[in-house]
C-alpha cells in the first residue's frame, strides 16, 4: 500500500505496513515505546542516533544525492505526492535512480511504527544507493531576522534538492556572523530570491502581497504554493530597496509552515506577523485540515 493512499485517509495497521517494507523493527514497538528520532534506512526501522550507512558513499564524500522534508500531522504526512513528484524530478536532474514504491512502502512502514507523531520526515537517498527517512522533532520559528547574502544560483542543478547543501548553509553562517539568523539571498545585482531554507514573501507599499518567480532560480516550494492557491499573490522581480520597503513580509516552507519576518537588515517590523501573514498563517491551515480531513482542534488545538 502506497503512503499517498495513507494520507488521503485509507487506514493501515502497523504490521501490515512493517511486513510490506520487509523490516523488523530494531529498537521500540508500532505505537508504543519508540526512539526519540525514528528511522528506516534501507527499509530498516531503527533509531536516528545509532543508524549508520557505509562511509564509502558519495552521498556523504560529495554531497550527492536527493532529499525531501515533509511536515507530518498526527502521524500523516501533508502533501506527500507533491514532495515525492519533486523528489522524482530532482533524481532525474541528478542522474539518480529513484525506487519510488519502495520508499513509499518503508514511509508507510516508518509512520506505521511511530504511530500519531507531530514530527518533520526528512528522506534521503544517497549516491550510494542508501534509502534514509528520519523522523524529526518540530522546531520553533519565531519572527526572523534576515541578512542579505549575495550568491549566483546555479543553473546546472536548478529547481533539485541536492545534498549538496554547503552553499546554503555558509550563507546561513555568514548572516550569523553579522548577528542576523538566516540569509535573504541576493543576486550580484541585486534581485532577491529567497530564504536559504524558505521561499520569501513581502507585501509592498501600496498593499500587494508578492514573491519573487521561479525564473530567479529559487526552488519549487510546495508551501509556495500552498499560500499562491489560497491568497492572491503576484509573482514580482524583487530588489532589496523592494524588500526594506515593504509593509510586512514572511517566509513559507515545511518546516516553518508560515513564519513572520521580523527585521531584514536595519528594516524593522515591529507589528509582525502582519495582517496578511495571518492570512496566510489561516490559509495553510485550512488547506491542512481539508487535505487531511482533520478538525482545527485534533491539528491545532483550536475549535
Amino acid at each position: 500500500m502506497s503512503v499517498a493512499s495513507q494520507a488521503d485517509g485509507s487506514a493501515t495497521t502497523g504490521a501490515a505496513a512493517v511486513a510490506a517494507a520487509g523490516s523488523v523493527p530494531t529498537s521500540g514497538s508500532p505505537g508504543g515505546d519508540w526512539p526519540a528520532m525514528p528511522a528506516s534506512v534501507d527499509g530498516v526501522l531503527c533509531d536516528a542516533e545509532q543508524a549508520t550507512v557505509p562511509m564509502y558513499d558519495d552521498g556523504l564524500l560529495r554531497g550527492d544525492g536527493a532529499f525531501e522534508f515533509i511536515r507530518c500531522y498526527a502521524g500523516r504526512p501533508f502533501t506527500l505526492t507533491e514532495h515525492l513528484d519533486r523528489l522524482a524530478r530532482t533524481c532525474t536532474t541528478i542522474r539518480l535512480p529513484f525506487p519510488r514504491e519502495q520508499l513509499e512502502a518503508e514511509i508507510a512502514a516508518l509512520l506505521a511504527w511511530a504511530g500519531r507523531v507531530f514530527m518533520d520526515m526528512r528522506i534521503v537517498l544517497t549516491r550510494g544507493g542508501r534509502r534514509i527517512v528520519i523522523l524529526e522533532p518540530y522546531l520553533d520559528w519565531p519572527p526572523a531576522h534576515l541578512a542579505f547574502v549575495t550568491d549566483s544560483p546555479r543553473a546546472v542543478i536548478a529547481g533539485a534538492k541536492s545534498l549538496s547543501y554547503a552553499g546554503n548553509m555558509l550563507a546561513k553562517r555568514l548572516a550569523g556572523e553579522r548577528g542576523f539568523w538566516e540569509a535573504l539571498l541576493t543576486t550580484p545585482d541585486g534581485r532577491v530570491m529567497e530564504v536559504q531554507q524558505a521561499a520569501y514573501f513581502w507585501v509592498t507599499p501600496q498593499g500587494d502581497l508578492c514573491t519573487p518567480p521561479l525564473s530567479e532560480g529559487i526552488l519549487d516550494s510546495i508551501t509556495r504554493r500552498v499560500v499562491m492557491k489560497r491568497l492572491a499573490v503576484e509573482e514580482r522581480v524583487c530588489r532589496t530597496v523592494d524588500a526594506l520597503a515593504a509593509r510586512e513580509a514572511f517566509l513559507a516552507g515545511t518546516a516553518r509552515e508560515v513564519q513572520a519576518v521580523g527585521v531584514v537588515e536595519g528594516r524593522v517590523f515591529e507589528d509582525a506577523p502582519g495582517p496578511l501573514t495571518l492570512q496566510a498563517i489561516e490559509g495553510y491551515r485550512r488547506e491542512v485540515e481539508e487535505q487531511l480531513g482533520m478538525s482545527a482542534e485534533e491539528l491545532w488545538g483550536t475549535p
